[in-house]
């Protein structure tokens, strides 16, 4: 088959040149899931939208004209998509109910600025958690969240999305009813794999859907009530917990062979972190850690000395971070030390100063139900409170002088309170400017005080960190925890730095975990010490295992297995146990597990397949193209190898090994002759080797055989099977014939060899 595009000669079988990446599959895409339809058809054979026929339609919207550009800049970064890839998603349908009968109520004119200004209410709203709205339908949008740009949260990322865009789009009907005109949406979601086809200078892309994962979700939207938001349990379980879900029932859906189980999304939900979610189902027992916290426990007593210290505990994703911290703070609030957190959720990274404001909260114990009011007078309070000329005098003060600081006998309690510490603080010059600030931060702004928005703000608000931290030591030791650094925000971190510069000479533990690509500004300092934490060893792994399973004989195998696939990582180790326990492969409760019946693959999670696909996609295209050319190899592989089969006009492929192995993906197992590299986790090549469609691995495993036949020439029978099974994974299977038959040989010359050396008795 030759490829209208660009002349190449393809198998009869391929669905995509293997040279350009084109589909070679006709018909209309559907403007509401993306499913190819035969042409002539005049609906969606998938979700029955109706497709376009070419008449009366409007130019295409260019979606830079909607787009962010810091977010275009990122799509374009990951173009690897040029050529199609394996990404986990969460889709989102919004439409507007009864939009026929409004059209003809208010006229063409009018119903196109309506519309037009829904779609930029939803664009924004989508944009704000790095969604990527792929289609414009006639009154309606669809988004992905995970791609182009994937993200480790995406369904989160999606059902924030959709609660902002339920209130923005709430605010917008009221506007509207003063008009006479009735406007509600609904909205769908859902989480899977998609393939991301096409992505363009323009940024238009094409995406075809994995099973029904796309046209799962416009059934949620056909299905919601007005208003409302209406999700699968494929997206309920990534994001139960964090979000508050109403059960809906199971439902019958077309197209579809079980019935679905539906939820209506209905608001935030307590947790916060992965590692709330973890503890909803209850912590295992922490294991093979007792070395970092004995370190810990030291790191500590030097800081409570008056010898503040800084400590950055770095690690892969899922090796136990934020538990290791989770279980030294706990520690530490046992002996009485206060302990304040922060923790800089993925999709906060584009929030300024998220991290900063929760500590703040923390540290000045504010309440997440507490008024304007009750937040400017505690605030008050404290910062007062930290200067000792006040401290003492503050409820004489109270009592005496009502009439100095004019207060009214009808005053409450809470606004004596705060005239008292408002007007005291404004007699302490170090705070007097601090306090607007901080107040501003916190979300609750004097309405009497001038705006505190200006360029000089950071650095105000970086003399009161300076000033503040060894004010609040001096009376109690402190544990300050950043949870998930790696995610903190622009802003957040040159306060982090001040606060890192600060806590020297003071009774202060500043702990942070990030991970290994994060390179943190307020690095370096003798007050500044990182503890790496690598994955569990082999002991402590099974008896995680052992924890989680249980010692029942039918899941002996299978601990060894997991064992090996997950590499010591334990959230990896939890993620893939829970996934067995909830397709119900294990029966029985947590440590008291038996297996129901053979298990012939261990499905990879979709948590943890999201978690690699995103930090990969982090690499940049280069890099990420050199990784899954690798991960077709197997997990070892050579530099020679890896420049035979790596595209013409690469840049330097040093440079691309180089991030690779800055990120900790692969590691450096033999310099010389010929460099050597394996990856650090199987799990990492897994999801790589993945996230390639079928006809890019063919065309690798191709070129990675005819390269061993080119390097590996003067040991051909050595490698004859390994070249024969990249041929085979190629689908030509003549060659793989061909050398299968070379290697049997090889085996039967080596056993023939062996028996003459044995010895006539």
């Amino acid at each position: 088959m030759r490829c209208p595009h660009c002349r190449h000669e393809n198998r009869e079988t391929a669905r995509f040149c293997g040279e350009c990446g084109a589909s070679f599959e006709r018909g209309a895409a559907c403007p509401r899931c993306a499913a190819k339809n035969p042409v002539g058809q005049r609906f969606c054979d998938s979700c029955g939208e109706r497709l376009a026929t070419g008449e009366g339609r409007g130019p295409a919207r260019d979606p830079r004209s909607y787009t962010p550009g810091q977010l275009v800049e990122r799509i374009l970064a990951t173009r690897s998509a040029l050529e199609g890839e394996r990404k986990q998603v969460t889709v989102l349908f919004a439409d507007v109910v009864d939009s026929m009968l409004l059209a003809e109520r208010v006229g063409a004119e009018e119903w196109h600025r309506v519309l037009d200004r829904f779609f930029q209410i939803a664009a924004e709203a989508i944009h704000r958690f790095e969604g990527t709205v792929n289609q414009f339908t006639g009154d309606g949008i669809m988004a992905l969240f995970g791609a182009p740009i994937a993200h480790e949260d995406h369904a989160r990322r999606a059902c924030h999305a959709a609660l902002h865009l339920v209130d923005e789009l709430r605010r917008y009907a009221g506007a509207l009813r003063t008009r006479g005109l009735e406007f509600s949406v609904r909205m769908g979601l859902n989480s899977g794999e998609v393939v991301v086809g096409k992505i363009g200078d323009d940024l238009r892309m094409d995406y075809t859907a994995q099973g029904h994962c796309v046209g799962l979700a416009a059934r949620m939207q056909q299905v919601a009530a007005p208003g409302s938001v209406y999700l699968t349990e494929h997206t309920a379980r990534l994001v139960e917990g964090f979000f508050t879900l109403h059960d809906q029932g199971a439902r019958a859906m077309k197209g579809v062979s079980a019935p679905v189980r539906v939820f209506e999304l209905q608001g935030i939900g307590p947790l916060r972190a992965r590692l709330d979610a973890s503890g909803l189902r209850g912590f295992s027992r922490l294991v093979g850690r007792g070395g970092e916290l004995a370190w810990l426990d030291h790191v500590l007593a030097r800081a409570t000395e008056s010898d503040g210290q800084v400590v950055g505990v770095v690690g892969d994703a899922g090796v136990g971070k934020s538990r290791l911290c989770l279980e030294f703070v706990s520690r530490c609030r046992a002996q009485g030390i206060a302990v304040h957190e922060a923790h800089c959720p993925a999709h906060g990274s584009t929030v300024p100063m998220l991290p900063i404001r929760d500590l703040l909260r923390s540290y000045l114990a504010l309440g997440d139900g507490d008024s304007a009011e009750a937040v400017r007078c505690k605030v008050s309070d404290q910062l007062l409170g930290l200067d000792p000329n006040f401290r003492e005098a503050l409820p004489l003060v109270r009592d005496l002088l009502r009439s100095y600081l004019a207060l009214g006998d009808g005053d409450s309690a809470e606004a004596v309170r705060c005239k008292v510490s408002d007007q005291l603080l404004g007699l302490d010059p170090n705070f007097r400017e601090a306090l607007p600030l901080v107040l501003d931060l916190l979300g609750v702004p004097d309405p009497d005080t001038p705006d505190t928005s200006r360029a000089s703000s950071g650095e105000r608000l970086a003399a009161f960190v300076r000033r503040f931290v060894p004010l609040r030591s001096a009376t109690e030791p402190v544990v300050l925890l950043i949870d998930d650094a790696h995610w903190i925000d622009p802003a957040s971190e040159e306060l982090v730095r001040e606060l890192a510069a600060a806590v020297h000479g003071t009774r202060t533990l500043l702990l942070a975990n990030f991970r290994p690509e994060y390179r943190p500004a307020w690095l370096g300092g003798s007050h500044y010490h990182q503890l790496p934490l690598s994955p569990l060893g082999p002991e402590a792994t099974r008896e995680l295992l052992h924890e989680l399973l249980g010692s029942d004989s039918s899941v002996g195998d299978l601990s060894g297995r997991i064992r090996e696939r997950t590499g010591g990582n334990p959230f990896f180790i939890e993620e893939v146990v829970q996934a067995l326990a909830a397709s119900g492969s294990l029966a029985g409760e947590r440590g008291a597990y038996r297996l129901t019946g053979p298990v012939d693959t261990l499905a990879l999670p979709a948590t943890v397949q999201s978690l690699l696909a995103a930090r990969i996609d982090r690499l940049g295209e280069q890099a990420k193209h050199v990784l899954q050319a690798a991960a077709v190899m197997g997990m070892q592989f050579d530099e020679p190898l890896l420049e035979e089969v790596g595209r013409p006009g690469a840049p330097d492929l040093d440079t691309a090994l180089g991030r690779i192995r800055e990120a900790e993906f692969i590691y450096l197992v033999t310099p010389y002759p010929q460099p050597q590299y394996a990856f650090k986790h199987p799990l990492t090549r897994e999801v790589a080797y993945h996230s390639l469609l079928g006809d890019q691995r063919a065309r690798l495993h191709a070129m990675v055989a005819a390269a061993l036949e080119k390097l590996r020439a003067d040991r051909l029978g050595q490698y004859a099977s390994l070249i024969a099974h990249h041929w085979e994974a190629s689908g030509m299977r003549y060659e793989a014939t061909r050398w299968q038959r070379r290697a049997a040989l090889q085996v039967s010359n080596i056993k023939v060899k062996s028996r003459r050396r044995v010895p006539t008795p």
